[in-house]
Parts: structure tokens; sequence; C-alpha cells
């Protein structure tokens, strides 16, 4: 899901209600779960991650303990919700801690007024008829209660506070079993949180079962279900797929024109009054308006005020599901870098793309690999020796991966080996740092491309942290130690030259830094600030979602100065002529922003918007044939109105996409991928 996940509560309403306005609660303080409560496993494809416990308080009381390490981030949390005569809540408290910190929340809703407090927002509103109250730090068997209240109206549909309407529609069935009772589970898409369809499972009579997005939950004992449960759920979504390839997706009947239109030519400059003309997929000319022919018929597309530019990459995108496809095309993204995914998945939409039978950009997927241990990555092939790493570096190239990823927990001693054989079988390597390892080490043994901006940063970092940095110390420690850093001077100043000299790739991601580092609670980030009023409002409270928690020694201005230390540091690798490439690690929204903050960090606009084209396209060795408009390219292209020549953030407002040479509207990509409208400021 979209939103921050994962917490939870104490006992009686009347104790909950007394916490909720408190200071935070410590571990020892949260609810004890009953020796009979109901266990549910947090999970993933690759390891377990945690656990919640449900039980029913003396006073009728719903409670939820949830309990979750990912990757190092620590989320201990309760969760008590009392419930009306109309089935929705009277109060909800919310107590505990999560990498932001306090996860503290209060709902109470009397007569005809309902109130709340959270760590991001405060409100109220008139109570007329049910709706359901959304935390914004909600635990995922309280995500269930919402399910069970949405099945239970008859139109499966239920108005949420603070605002939107949550509807369920039915999927598919599967049968599961514990080893000992088998039942029927049915899966419902569940929209008007996020803006794509979240699969939830429920039971015969229409209680809450599971569900998994990536991270999952599943009664204890049906763990060994998921990938049954993920493949007939993915199955079902993408039975939808093609009408919505049919409706979007539309095949000119002869050659394409973009006349008088601003072009980014050539991956290196804009050029004005340019004329470009496709056919048969393919770029067959550009130049001068003046001087290039319109063919006879050909669609015109009047590009007078508007900007043409290459079809962009997210070079960090762990694609979601069939739905991600139209809204990264809504926002001009043709090409796709997936650093790390459920494998099965990835293969199974990568035929249906080839067979025409789902509207996605071009995904070039890699295989994460990882080592066993608390910290491991929950969508990855876990390894346990260097015989297991290289057979998954042999399956990555089977499957027909393009590189492989490794991760915080895997072996230093199996990078080497590893790396030999990927770069044997023609696959990039790339990936975060493990533990123990800086960043010189592992290009030394062979990486192609460092994973994540504070991973390059790891090698002024002190022992300890570079010991821990398959956890929170990744950024922890970096927002700590970073901004007294002198970049210009050893150990930085050498790992910059040896990553420029060996054309080592940095895939900085410094939207995620930000996110991370710089905003309080309330704070609404840059990245999608020109999305709100148009996005289901529990994502866009999400939105206002704190960076992680200062240490109690530092200040939140000590982790936004070494952020801005980021930032320079990629001005600085990209003036010493390290490859950089955009990504997000995100939804896509936060591409432009990256680009935005490049040009922070000193690239020109044309500087920054080759790192979103050509050179992702060279670093995944297809630069002869897309990433820029040139003659006999694919026709990958995006049209904005304005002019990012001046202004980066223009590539926010998308016009007409073509992948391939077949066009799509923008508005129509955008309002099937649950935007109510254009981004601020783009009319």
């Amino acid at each position: 899901m979209n939103r921050k996940r994962g917490w939870s509560l104490l006992g009686s309403v009347c104790v909950v209600a007394s916490f909720g306005a408190g200071a935070q609660v410590t571990v020892d303080q949260l609810a004890k779960p009953p020796a009979d409560a109901r266990v549910f496993t947090i999970l993933s494809t690759s390891a377990h991650h945690g656990s919640e416990k449900v039980w029913t308080a003396s006073d009728g009381t719903r409670m939820i303990r949830e309990s979750l390490i990912l990757r190092g981030q620590i989320f201990e949390m309760d969760e008590a919700i009392k419930l009306g005569s109309d089935g929705m809540q009277v109060e909800d408290v919310v107590r505990g801690f999560t990498p932001n910190g306090d996860a503290g929340e209060t709902f109470k809703r009397q007569g005809a007024t309902a109130e709340w407090k959270s760590q991001v927002d405060a409100g109220s509103t008139a109570y007329k008829s049910a709706a359901y109250y959304v935390t914004q730090s909600q635990t995922f068997t309280a995500d269930g209660m919402l399910l069970e209240a949405v099945l239970a109206t008859p139109d499966r549909s239920l108005a949420l506070l603070p605002g939107g309407r949550a509807r369920a529609e039915k999927l598919t069935e599967a049968t599961v079993t514990d080893g000992k009772t088998t039942q029927v589970v049915t899966a419902w898409a569940i929209t008007g949180l996020s803006n794509s369809p979240i699969p939830m499972w429920a039971t015969a009579d229409n209680k809450f079962f599971g569900f998994s997005t990536g991270l999952a939950i599943l009664p204890v004992g049906y763990e060994g279900e998921l990938q049954k449960l993920n493949k007939a759920q993915d199955e079902a979504l993408a039975a939808r797929s093609p009408l919505v390839l049919k409706q979007l997706l539309k095949t000119p009947e002869g050659p394409v024109a973009f006349t008088h239109v601003r072009a980014f030519v050539g991956g290196t400059k804009f050029a004005d009054d340019q004329t470009v003309v496709v056919d048969k997929g393919l770029i067959v000319a550009e130049g001068a308006a003046a001087t290039v022919a319109v063919p006879t018929g050909a669609q015109v597309i009047d590009g007078a005020g508007k900007t043409l530019v290459p079809g962009l990459w997210d070079s960090h995108q762990h694609f979601g599901d069939d739905s991600s496809g139209p809204f990264l095309l809504a926002l001009g993204i043709t090409s796709v870098r997936d650093p790390g995914n459920d494998n099965a998945l990835t293969i199974a939409r990568a035929k249906r793309r080839a067979a025409g039978e789902l509207l996605s950009p071009k995904v070039y997927p890699s295989a994460l690999i990882d080592g066993k241990g608390p910290n491991s990555a929950q969508l990855g092939t876990i390894v346990t020796s260097e015989a297991e790493a290289i057979a998954a570096v042999d399956k990555a190239k089977a499957d027909g991966f393009t590189g492989v990823k490794f991760y915080g927990t895997y072996n230093p001693d199996w990078v080497a080996p590893a790396a030999a054989e990927a770069h044997k079988l023609g696959l990039h390597v790339h990936g975060h740092l493990p533990a123990g390892m800086r960043p010189s080490q592992a290009i030394a043994a062979g990486y192609d491309e460092v994973t994540h901006i504070y991973f390059v940063s790891m090698e002024a970092m002190p022992d300890s942290v570079v010991a821990t940095s398959n956890g929170i110390n990744r950024f922890q420690g970096t927002g700590r130690y970073l901004k007294d850093v002198d970049l210009n001077a050893s150990p930085m100043k050498g790992i910059v030259a040896t990553m420029a000299a060996k054309k080592i790739v940095s895939d900085p991601t410094l939207v995620v830094v930000e996110a991370l580092f710089v905003p309080a609670n309330g704070d609404l980030s840059p990245a999608y600030a020109p999305y709100v009023g148009t996005l289901p409002p529990a994502t866009e409270r999400g939105f206002r979602q704190g960076g992680f928690e200062v240490p109690k020694d530092l200040t939140r201005d000590d982790f936004r100065k070494s952020f801005r230390k980021e930032v320079e540091l990629v001005g600085l690798m990209h003036k010493a002529g390290v490859p950089i490439v955009a990504g997000t690690d995100g939804s896509g929204m936060e591409l432009v922003r990256e680009l935005e903050l490049y040009e922070q960090a000193g690239f020109t606009p044309e500087e920054a918007l080759a790192a979103a084209t050509i050179v992702p396209a060279k670093n995944v060795g297809v630069d002869k044939t897309t990433g820029s408009i040139e003659v006999g390219k694919v026709a990958d292209l995006v049209l904005v109105e304005g002019n990012p020549s001046k202004r980066i953030g223009d590539l926010r407002n998308t016009r007409t996409v073509m992948m391939g040479g077949k066009l799509m509207d923008a508005d129509a990509l955008r309002s099937a991928s649950g935007f109510s409208g254009r981004p601020v400021g783009d009319q």
C-alpha cells in the first residue's frame, strides 16, 4: 500500500483514550496479548518479518499488537478499536513507535462529531452517516476490519474519514489449507485507498483472512500458501489488463508528425521549432520545422508551446502490479529498471506485455540476491553459500533478467565470484553494499553500479556504521556523520575518482534521502506537492509523513545538513564524469523531483534530463535503439506543456505519450490510474 504501515494498542478503551495524547510509549508499555490471541505472520516471499496478535478485550474493544522488523527498521505498535452500533469506529487509538518516531494517534466519535489527531494532522468533521476512519499509522489487521466493513454494505462501498470512499470488487477465489483445515477464500480488489487496487482476502463469511502487497500478512499455519495467493490475485488483476490496453493505447493508421515543437534532440540539447515524424514505430525524420516535410495523410500533433522529450526512464522502480503500467505512463515514464521484485510475477508480466495483453513501460529487471538474516530483503532470492549465489546468477540469466542486485545481508566474500559469473553471462552488477563493505571494495569485487547515494557516502563512515549498513544505520549513520565529511578530501575524493575512472554508475535516489532526512511530521514533500488534490485522500495524507526519527543527541537540521551533503556529492560525481541515472525507489511521481535535485547539485536542465533518458538507456545497453530523439530510434516520446529547458518541473505536464510509435492521451492515462486531474499548476 502507499500509506506507511504497521502499528497497534492496549486493553480497555477507557484506558486507551487516556494514553492517546500522552508521550510515546515503550515496548513494555504496549498491550500484552492473551494466550488465546489469534496470531498472524507478517512475511514476504523471502522471509518472515514479524507478527500481529489480535483479540477482543472484555469490554468488546478489538485489540491488535504488531511487532515488525523490516530490513533493520523496527515497528512496535498496538491499536485499540471500539465499534459503534453502525459498525464504524467510536474510538480508535494507536500507540507505539516506527522508524519515523511516535506512532500515537487518536480518533473519537461523539454524537454527530468525529475528531482525530495523528502525528501529521488533526481535524474534525460532522458525522452524518456511516464512515470508516483510516488511521495514518494503521495496523495490517485494522485494514482487515475496513475490508469487513466494506463487505457488510449493500453495494460494497463505504465512505472514509478523513475523506474518500472505499469500494470492493470480487477478483477470484482460492482453496487454502494450514495442513489441518481447508477453506475457500475470496480476493477482493479494494479501491479508494491508493491509486492501485489493493487485493485483500476474506473467508466465506466475509471476515478478513489476509493480504499480500509486497509484504503479506496471513494466519499462522497458512504461510505456505503465499505464492498461491500471489499468483491467483495477479492473474485475476491481469484479466482486466487487455481491456485497459485496448482503451488507452491507439495505433496510428499512418505516420505521426509532431510539428513546431521544442525538442530535446540527440540526448544533449533542446532545439526550438522542430518537426519529428514517426512511422511504423520508428523516428523517421527530425529537424527544423521549415525543412522537414510532413508526409501526406500523416496525423499532425501541433507542438506549439510544447516540448517533445524522449520517454522518461525510472531507473529504480519496484514495479507493483498491472495497474502500475498506466500510472507510470501517465507520468511520461516509458522505460523502467526494476531492481528487485517477486521474480515469478516479473516474468509473468513480461510475458503479458510481449503478448500485447499488458499496457506497461518496458521493464529491465534485476534479480535481487541476499543472504539469510533478520535484515534480509523482503523480495529477494536468499542464498546461504557461494555456490547458491552463483546458481542464483545463472537463474537470473536463464529467466531473462538484465542484471543482478546484491543486498545488505549478502556475504561480502561471495561478491567477486558471483559478479564474475554475472559478467560472463552479460549481466549488469549493482546493489546495496553488503554489511561490512565500503563502495571501493564492492567496486573492486565487480560492482558496475552503486545503488543509493548513501552507500557511496559509506566510504567515509566509521567502521561501526559500515558493519551495520544492512540495517537502519545506512540512514541513521550517514545522517549523523556525513554533515561533517569533507567531500573534497580523502576518502570521498578517492571514491569519486575511482567511480569516474571506471565509469561506475550511480543510482542516487536523492528523493529517498530527502524524504527520510528533511521533513518533520506534517510537512509536505516537494516531490508530492504538485499532486495534492488529485489523489485518494489516504494516499495524500501519507505525503505528510515526516522523515526518520532523529537520534536524541542530534537535530532535524543535522539530518538536513547531511542531505545537502548528499546532493553536493551527486554534483561532484557528475562533474567528475560519473554516470548518473535517475531513479525514485518510489511510485514514479518522485522522478521529476529527482531531476530538480540534480539541478540543485549543479546539473544543467539538459544534463538532468539526460539522466532520465539517454544515460539509463546506455546503462542497460539499449542506447543504440532508444533513449533519445534521433532518426532510426524507437519512437518512445512524451509531449509536455511548457519548457523544461527553463523549468524542469514542466516535465510533469504530460499531454501525449508515445511508446513504440503507439499513442496515449496523458489525461486518459491519469483518469485510469486514480488521478482526478492534472498536477497542480498544470492547466
